[in-house]
């Protein structure tokens, strides 16, 4: 009976030793790539492992049971286990899956474990709206983002608020491209270089960018290029735009009839002899608009990757007439824009071995050259429109007798089309208004804009999926504008009897230097992240503007300010340098999830800024959230499709506003120097002085809530 036990026994262990096998191979997508990261696991069990850089993996499980395969992006796929094998695992995308992912602050998530509120606007999104900038873009794209146009204006900037207003003085969100924090807005950037943009709209999503995120971070994400042959794509469209509506107005016999009877009822004689000999007289309106005002858009982009390298090449231009002023060259913009999104493969070992495996390097660079001419805005009577709507249809656009109205005015100004003088109102009758031909035919401002934002980053396999990554970015900004002015006469309250000439140039300089250290493991159901960083930034930057009069010839081509003649009591000039800003700080954040039922996520940031006063240099944004992925419960799983992702996800956290008591401008005397002239005149300026005697302290904002 003992031999029989052992003699079971011992078949028995062999029988179950003998169910254990080794199942190797490589996991490829299906144009053949191969898929680093990719989790394998025996089905319903712990026993996991990843694939590595070259999509190999190894892992011993028992006959019978069943290998799955999941990646972010991809659908999962099931493998029975039938014995030992070498399999060739390919994995289709899944597109529904790839719209899942966000990017956050320093990396992505799976949106179905985010515990923060975050919209996200994808590349399809942008092309049903194709609009002329990036932040006319979100408008109606995302819940609780606010975008209001400021004006009609070609190439006008719009006001975006996140959640509502924020902060005073400046409600504006905080905006990264590709890693790089933006200044002066993203009117630089091309829609069409677009990937996605995610939208941090709550406390939690942005606090790992502390003393900026007040107000909400807008994330934008550049296009990069995918593996294959290389595509060459042009893009061409053509529009044009009329006004959708307007006024209905009287004409020149409806007008003289209705004030003859305003005279006649104040027991006045009338003033028109014959109104209906006037006929329709005068549209103002149909004479200032544009009908038809063109909108040109051309976008050539070059792409591909291979094991190597992967490229992004893109240049593209723009140009928008005004539907007001457009047709006299002082209502339009204009936008070149050149973009490379560069990615070098330059080590990779992971066959051989799992520690500093892996090294890669990347430049984004971007340049663009932005050009307007702008016109009088949202003004009630000033402005070219309301001009329109306040003439009288009996006022003809041209004079009746040029050469007496030149005789009399010789300033009076004359159509650049034809000659002919326009005719001139009475100032005392009209005040501010004037005929709005005439004003859209001087040559006014014209505003431009050149930017260059690059950022050079590298990124280092350390062990496992342990990386670290070293970023250095610089945003080169030059702006300004030239105009210059006849000598005119508009009205007996509008004219000016002399020439003049203007401009102003400005530069500044925002350098970002950062290192991030990341590491992700799953490990059977349980799925961490975490990071902890460091970053520094500083900013300069200077003015300079001048002007004159009198110049020598009244041409456009030599309205500079070496044709000015005028004396040293004309001359002003005028600079500045911006006072100087440098932010350095340190961040960390965790990350976990299970079965991407359970969250949790913990952020904490401390910045130091000049911007902070010198008894609290340093301030710390904490934030911790929660969530609970209930739709993963299985007692939702036959739920209705309209109840697709219920989550809750309450948090606390605290952000900052980058501005405090230490930068409050005031009044003090300055002086600006005039050319050719001894000394100084005296004048106030704004200038940033730090106060003394004040401990000043971060604004601080905290928010307790749950997401939406």
């Amino acid at each position: 009976m003992k031999k029989l036990l052992i003699l079971l026994f011992l078949g028995l262990s062999c029988s179950a030793f003998a169910q254990t096998v080794k199942v190797s191979g490589r996991v490829t997508g299906s144009d053949g790539t191969s898929l680093p990261g990719v989790y394998v696991m025996e089905e319903n069990t712990t026993n996991a492992t990843s694939t590595d850089l070259d999509g190999n993996f190894t892992l011993d499980v028992p006959v019978g049971s069943n290998l799955l395969f999941s990646y972010i992006g991809y659908r999962t796929q099931i493998i029975p286990v039938t014995g030992a094998a070498v399999l060739s695992v390919i994995l289709e995308e899944d597109s529904a899956l790839l719209e899942e992912v966000v990017v956050v602050g320093y990396g992505t998530q799976k949106k179905s474990v985010v515990t923060a509120a975050i919209a996200k606007v994808s590349s399809d999104d942008l092309k049903n709206v194709a609009p002329v900038r990036i932040d006319n873009a979100l408008k109606g794209l995302t819940s609780g983002v606010t975008v209001t146009s400021s004006s009609g204006q070609p190439g006008a900037s719009a006001r975006v608020r996140v959640r509502g207003v924020g902060t005073i003085n400046n409600s504006e969100p905080l905006y990264i491209v590709d890693g790089m924090p933006i200044g002066g807005g993203i009117d630089y950037l091309n829609p069409s270089d677009i990937q996605s943009i995610e939208v941090l709209k709550d406390a939690a999503s942005g606090a790992v960018y502390g003393a900026r995120a007040a107000n909400g971070v807008i994330l934008v994400t550049t296009k990069s290029g995918q593996k294959g042959a290389t595509r060459v794509t042009y893009d061409f469209s053509y529009g044009f735009q009329n006004p959708w509506k307007e006024y209905d107005v009287l004409n020149a016999t409806e007008y003289a009839l209705l004030m003859n009877e305003g005279y006649l009822a104040q027991g006045k004689a009338p003033v028109y002899s014959d109104p209906y000999a006037l006929g329709e007289g005068t549209d103002w309106q149909k004479e200032v608009f544009n009908y038809n005002a063109p909108q040109i858009n051309h976008q050539l982009t070059i792409s591909g990757a291979s094991d190597k390298v992967n490229y992004y090449i893109s240049a593209g231009y723009y140009s928008q007439d005004g539907i007001v002023g457009g047709n006299f060259n002082r209502s339009n913009y204009e936008r070149l824009t050149i973009r490379t999104n560069t990615t070098y493969n330059l080590m990779d070992q992971s066959a051989k071995r799992n520690f500093l495996h892996k090294f890669t390097m990347g430049i984004n660079a971007a340049y663009s050259r932005n050009t307007s001419f702008g016109i009088t805005t949202n003004s009630e009577f000033g402005g070219p429109l309301g001009s329109a709507l306040g003439m009288a249809p009996t006022l003809k656009v041209y004079a009746d007798d040029p050469e007496a109205l030149l005789a009399e005015h010789p300033a009076a100004v004359k159509d650049p089309r034809n000659g002919k003088p326009f005719s001139i109102v009475e100032g005392s009758i009209y005040n501010e208004m004037v005929n709005p031909l005439a004003s859209l035919s001087l040559p006014g401002t014209k505003g431009n804009s050149d930017k260059l934002v690059s950022n050079f980053w590298g990124e280092l396999s350390i062990w496992d999926n342990l990386k670290i990554r070293s970023s250095l970015g610089i945003d080169l900004s030059f702006w300004g504008d030239d105009g210059w002015s006849p000598a005119y006469f508009l009205s007996t309250k509008n004219f000016r009897d002399y020439s003049e000439v203007w401009s102003s140039m400005n530069r500044s300089l925002v350098w970002q230097v950062e290192n991030v250290l990341s590491y992700e493991k799953q490990f059977g159901s349980h799925f961490i992240q975490a990071l902890v960083g460091q970053s520094a930034q500083g900013n300069m930057g200077q003015n300079l503007a001048g002007g004159n009069r009198y110049l020598q010839e009244e041409d456009p081509y030599k309205a500079n300010m070496g044709f000015a003649t005028g004396t040293q009591e004309y001359q002003t000039a005028s600079g500045y340098v911006y006072t100087p800003h440098r932010l350095a700080s340190l961040f960390a954040r965790v990350s976990y999830n299970f079965a991407e039922r359970y969250m949790l996520q913990a952020t904490v940031r401390r910045d130091g800024s000049s911007n902070f006063g010198p008894n609290n240099l340093y301030a710390i944004f904490p934030s911790a959230s929660v969530g609970w992925n209930f739709s993963n419960e299985s007692f939702l799983a036959n739920r209705p499709q309209w109840f697709s992702s219920p989550r809750i996800t309450p948090h606390s956290s605290a952000l900052g506003r980058h501005f405090s008591i230490a930068s409050i401008t005031h009044l003090k005397p300055s002086s600006s120097v005039c050319p050719g002239r001894t000394g100084s005149m005296p004048r106030l300026a704004i200038s940033s002085s730090k106060l003394p005697l004040v401990p000043q302290r971060p604004v601080l904002m905290r928010t307790i809530g749950t997401p939406s």
